[in-house]
């Protein structure tokens, strides 16, 4: 799991289907486990897509309508009753807490680990948690209540030691995590061997930005600027654009607009209305704005 890999476990909208799960995601980066948006059924999905219940630490929460928090309360009994100890970290809006500190005062008494909720601003965009390999930021959304969506910024690797090379100057273990902090290899003799010639570059940085229910809304293009995935709602199409208008959701055309504008390398899209049995038009009008527009489907994995 040293990849960056996204998972879908639901792509549909509010009202329930059973072509759609309700809106979850996790994300895998270096034998470690976010999830994104905690929809009903969502522990069911992470059973069919064989996800480990035990790498997860963090859910990050965009707003509180029911069909991106619901599945929570038997997400958390489940959490228990596996033995959890360590402490999972639930990151949302203020209005998370009016939530989840009733369900935790009659279901959370017995549960074997702490559960810290911890409040977004949404906003504002700003770096809400950091570990050794990812920054999450937010990113303010226009919707009927306060959302946010997020951005996972994964931190650069240290560059590959190239074994060969070291051997041949017969550097010592002990040098090389210097060296790959960038620093050059002095020899006993005085030579100057550049770290550029011991080392070579990993893999550039991955970004995922992940966009909840949104209407159009042009302030979040430079927050996302040139990431390499863009999950953008598009829960409908062009014949419903008013209707888009008055739920504050996007059409899958101003989802492409959004990662148009901000030179995005894959759009994903998904959120999709209840109203339409096949979406596949949906990525035809995104594809006409952006090519390549991919369809959110539950079981799908991508890697970042």
């Amino acid at each position: 799991m040293e990849g960056f890999e996204l998972n879908i476990l639901g792509c549909g909208s509010a009202l329930p289907t059973t072509r759609h799960q309700a809106t979850s995601q996790v994300i895998n980066l270096r034998n470690k486990s976010y999830m994104v948006d905690c929809g009903e059924n969502t522990q069911t999905q992470m059973r069919r897509m064989r996800i480990n219940f035990n790498r997860l630490n963090h859910i990050f929460i965009s707003h509180l309508h029911g069909d991106h928090c619901f599945g929570l309360p038997g997400l958390l009994s489940t959490l228990g009753m596996l033995g959890r100890t360590g402490e999972l970290i639930i990151h949302g809006p203020k209005e998370l807490k009016d939530f989840l500190n009733p369900v935790l005062a009659v279901f959370g008494k017995g549960l074997p680990y702490p559960v810290r909720i911890e409040e977004i601003d949404t906003t504002t965009s700003e770096l809400i948690w950091e570990d050794a390999g990812l920054k999450v930021y937010t990113i303010p959304l226009m919707h009927r209540l306060p959302t946010t969506g997020f951005l996972f910024e994964e931190k650069q690797k240290e560059p590959h030691i190239i074994r060969e090379m070291t051997d041949f100057y017969r550097i010592p273990l002990r040098e090389l995590p210097r060296i790959k902090r960038g620093e050059d290899f002095v020899t006993p003799e005085g030579e100057v061997i550049p770290h550029t010639r011991l080392t070579r570059p990993a893999e550039p940085a991955k970004h995922y930005a992940y966009c909840s229910d949104t209407a159009f809304y042009e302030k979040v293009i430079p927050i996302i600027e040139g990431v390499d995935l863009l999950y953008h709602e598009a829960t409908f199409g062009e014949t419903d654009a008013a209707r888009a208008r008055e739920t504050f959701h996007s059409t899958a055309r101003q989802a492409a607009e959004i990662a148009r504008r901000a030179n995005v390398k894959k759009l994903l899209i998904g959120h999709y209305s209840a109203r339409y049995e096949d979406v596949r038009f949906l990525q035809e009008e995104a594809d006409a704005v952006f090519p390549g527009t991919l369809l959110a489907n539950e079981g799908m994995k991508l890697t970042v």
